[in-house]
């Protein structure tokens, strides 16, 4: 358990950190992180971390596929998750 928990605190840290680099990538007109690699993060359980830079960095939130597919993604791990906790 203490291995998942450790794994979901490095995702949510690279979650930040890549929504971080594609702010800094946009505002320099360098090469982008791909959204597809942004939302795989979320589903493997950076969602809270990616929820968070995107409010701290102002970035994606008005992108509304972008949204769609992110909150999409959050669903699904939760889902996942509740099953797994399922008794």
């Amino acid at each position: 358990m203490r291995a998942v928990a450790f794994g979901l605190l490095a995702v949510n840290l690279c979650a930040v950190a890549l929504y971080a680099w594609d702010k800094h990538a946009a505002r320099r007109g360098t090469r982008r992180v791909p959204e597809a690699r942004l939302h795989l993060l979320a589903l493997l359980g950076g969602w809270p971390g990616a929820w968070l830079a995107q409010r701290l960095f102002r970035h994606k939130t008005r992108k509304a596929a972008f949204q769609y597919r992110f909150i999409a993604c959050a669903a699904l791990n939760l889902a996942v998750l509740g099953l797994w906790f399922w008794p």
